[in-house]
């Protein structure tokens, strides 16, 4: 029976003290977070700063306590073992290396805590090594270790104990921007030859995009939205998710719905200009009707000399090596565009518009939820 990790109705609230008062007014961490990650999957944990991915990554190694809740490892419920009785392998933000030892004494660390024989050790340690490319660091002291080359040596003390997860706290968090695609190329690899179920936290959501099979989005303790990097991309849940996934992030605009002679129907935003609505969203929307409208600036592209959907005034241009941004101020809004040829424009231009119809998102503007199309 394949052993899928399973998170169910997990809450975590923070302790107070003893103080009643505070523990009522003290909100959740982790609030009745329900998730199931197949064995074998890499999986994201994504959000914001507070949003309780750590405090997740750290119930499931077993250094937070649950205040409410269970996690099982296929059959077994785990949630009361203690964190070596797991076999999770968890591999920090901050290495977490011992700096007297060398790489080899600091990977070898916690087999010879659990008695594991010499030759044993030294095998798994010397193929581990070889894996994560740092064999030839192995009696050198970490102290004398680049950024990348400590996380190295901290992935493969978790991985050398032959875990059936490991979890992977903001790894790449420390290090440079080259580095850290080094590195995430180096995860990706690492995922594919050991096959264990993987779970990275992280607040970069390209990291998550990139790297993971599925994506667990949270905000303030709560799941957003689970689903592969495309579905989380192109099908999101809500407003939250859509600001939240995408470099650059989703144009969020509020729009209220008008009558117009020649369109029917027509989005217009704050500024006073018109926008035509696709006809997908004509059984779920009437005149007065106030939403807030979601647009990727790739799915924006701008006319010449052809029908449009709306027209505008450039207030930024950026050049932005293969790729051109275009700003359009409405009101405290900017709304970008993302084009790759070699047209440039100045501050006043008019520029026409059409937008992807299946590329566009409507949302609740109080609870952010998404309106879809009948």
């Amino acid at each position: 029976m394949a052993e899928n990790l399973v998170l169910k109705n997990l809450y975590k609230k923070y302790d107070t003290n003893g103080k009643k008062k505070q523990a009522k007014e003290q909100p959740w961490a982790v609030h009745d977070l329900n998730l199931e990650m197949e064995q074998g999957t890499f999986v994201s944990i994504l959000g914001p700063s507070g949003c309780g991915k750590s405090t997740t990554l750290r119930m499931i190694a077993g250094l937070e306590s649950i205040t409410q809740g269970s996690i099982f490892m296929g059959e077994q419920d785990i949630s009361s073992l203690h964190p070596k009785d797991r076999n999770i392998g968890l591999a920090f933000e901050d290495y977490a290396l011992y700096p007297p030892l060398t790489v080899y004494e600091n990977i070898a660390f916690c087999l010879r805590a659990k008695k594991v024989p010499g030759e044993e050790i030294d095998r798994r340690v010397r193929e581990i090594a070889k894996t994560m490319k740092v064999e030839e660091l192995l009696d050198s002291k970490v102290s004398g270790l680049s950024g990348g080359q400590k996380q190295r040596v901290n992935i493969a003390r978790a991985l050398v104990r032959h875990p059936k997860v490991l979890l992977l706290d903001e790894p790449l968090s420390h290090l440079d921007g080259k580095m850290r695609q080094i590195l995430r190329g180096e995860i990706k690899r690492l995922h594919h030859e050991i096959k264990c179920t993987t779970i990275l936290v992280t607040h970069d959501q390209m990291e998550a995009i990139s790297l993971a099979d599925y994506i667990a989005v949270m905000k303030l303790g709560v799941l957003q939205q689970y689903g592969t990097p495309d579905e989380i991309y192109n099908d999101p849940a809500n407003a939250f998710v859509a600001g939240f996934i995408g470099d650059p992030p989703m144009n969020l605009l509020r729009v209220k719905v008008v009558e117009d002679a020649s369109y029917t129907y027509a989005f217009e935003l704050g500024d006073g200009s018109l926008l035509r609505v696709p006809e997908k969203f004509y059984r779920v929307i009437h005149t007065g009707d106030v939403f807030d409208l979601g647009i990727r600036p790739t799915s924006i592209t701008i006319v010449e000399g052809e029908e449009y959907d709306a027209r505008f005034k450039v207030d930024l241009f950026e050049f932005l090596g293969e790729e051109r941004s275009v700003g359009i101020q409405i009101n405290e809004s900017l709304l970008n565009i993302v084009y790759n040829d070699n047209r440039r424009f100045a501050e006043g231009d008019i520029i026409h518009i059409r937008v992807n119809p299946d590329l566009l998102f409507l949302f609740e503007p109080e609870s952010g939820e998404r309106v879809r199309p009948r």
